[in-house]
């Protein structure tokens, strides 16, 4: 654990994606090449059960020499590959790596580490979205003042914005599930000819997808990087989300707006202010999204590659999609922890969307005087009447009344707590989350 692993390796994500998850990720593409390999009559199945049997205990391999020479290599796959030889011995050496190229074994456990990581990434956006579920259906008519270019409109409830969360967390979810659910095998050898697969390539990247519960492929993709791009996406898009609820979180939690509180044992103190409740949670689910867009800018720039094999663009994704899965994953995490210590503050929220409504309700008023004004006469009323009655701190309506015989009270109370359709859309999204969970079991 490092200093700052904490706050950006949170959560399950992190862990998929550590040395020892590429150590075992590159084994099991092994270990399962030499079962396929073995299922198209390529190398006997004693041979590719002491492949097998190996790839289980990589304590028994020499991984330090691995890591030494990885570098010289280009890439760990081909001293890995000599330390399997080494580990089961010459008549069994004939099922490691049957066929394949380095790219082979890296891309796919690459996929193989994504899918790992994206699952505990799920289980974190799941968390977060059940409890937007419950604040959703909790304040679905809480009354909060909506707020347009960072100024307040007219009013909303609580129950809309938390259900605006669980749509997007939900949307997150499924374009994750359907990237995940189309990862493909890479299988192609040398230059994506199958020259080294003995007439049966086609038969052994079939069986090879099938082992590892992958997608197989006509063609290698070595260049076409598709797959890498739509998990950049999707994770982009996911930390696009974490970032706009933590943001929303942030800003409701400020001392002066204080509608919500970030609740968690121990956190969210100053060094140099103890009356402070930071919301850290929050706070740290933005930090883990702000590094998001870097890592997928880097990932799509690496899609344009060279002839069969590229120098130094897929090389960079390495790295560049393990942080992305990490930092997302910590990103999923913290939002998680910040919504299930949240603490809505509705009658702050009524008080708040009441101080203020008299001048969202310009235009309510403008409609109401427009029939004895005319429209154009309406508008420029009803905005000298809001700004007058800031200005003096007096009522809208007291203002009004001296400019014109119109009496407009009742539009001003209704407009005050008027919130359209917003209950039933809280309805709706709770119905398809409702239906997408289920599904989801």
């Amino acid at each position: 654990m490092t200093l700052l692993s904490g706050t950006f390796a949170r959560g399950g994500a992190a862990a998929a994606v550590s040395d020892d998850a590429w150590f075992r990720a590159l084994l099991g593409v092994e270990a399962a090449l030499a079962r396929a390999a073995a299922r198209t009559g390529l190398v006997p199945t004693t041979a590719a059960d002491a492949v097998t049997a190996a790839c289980a205990h990589p304590e028994r391999l020499d991984l330090a020499t691995v890591v030494a020479r990885a570098a010289d290599a280009g890439n760990p796959v081909p001293p890995l590959v000599r330390a399997l030889q080494d580990a089961v011995g010459e008549r069994d050496a004939v099922a490691v790596h049957v066929g394949a190229t380095s790219q082979d074994v890296l891309d796919t456990a690459l996929l193989l580490m994504a899918r790992d990581a994206i699952a505990a990434v799920d289980a974190d956006l799941a968390a977060a979205a059940e409890t937007a579920a419950g604040l959703a259906r909790a304040h679905r008519d809480d009354v909060l003042a909506g707020r347009t270019l960072m100024q307040q409109a007219l009013p909303t409830t609580f129950g809309l914005k938390a259900a605006g969360w669980l749509a997007g967390l939900d949307g997150a979810r499924l374009r994750l599930a359907e990237v995940v659910a189309s990862l493909p095998v890479q299988y192609g050898g040398a230059v994506g000819t199958l020259a080294a697969s003995g007439g049966a390539g086609v038969a052994l990247r079939a069986a090879l997808a099938e082992e590892l519960q992958l997608a197989s492929t006509a063609v290698p993709w070595f260049t076409v990087r598709l797959p890498v791009a739509d998990l950049a996406g999707a994770l982009g898009a996911a930390a696009g989300v974490a970032a706009t609820v933590a943001v929303d979180v942030v800003l409701l939690a400020q001392t002066e707006v204080a509608e919500v509180a970030e609740v968690g044992g121990g956190r969210g103190g100053s060094s140099a202010m103890p009356h402070k409740r930071n919301p850290v949670a929050a706070v740290s689910a933005r930090a883990c999204a702000r590094r998001a867009p870097g890592l997928v800018a880097t990932l799509l720039s690496a899609m344009e590659q060279e002839h069969e094999r590229a120098a130094g663009a897929w090389h960079s994704e390495w790295p560049t999609l393990t942080e992305l899965l990490s930092t997302v994953g910590s990103a999923a995490s913290w939002l998680a922890e910040s919504l299930r210590g949240l603490q809505p503050d509705p009658p702050r929220m009524a008080a708040t969307a009441a101080a203020a409504a008299e001048g969202p309700l310009a235009g309510a008023l403008a409609e109401a005087l427009a029939p004895a004004l005319g429209k154009g006469a309406a508008h420029d009323a009803a905005a000298a009447a809001v700004r007058e009655a800031r200005d003096g701190g007096r009522p809208l309506a007291e203002v009004v009344a001296t400019r014109t015989d119109v009496d407009v009270r009742a539009v001003l109370a209704a407009g005050t707590s008027d919130v359209g359709e917003a209950g039933a859309q809280v309805d709706a999204a709770l119905a398809e989350h409702a239906a997408l969970t289920e599904g989801r079991q």
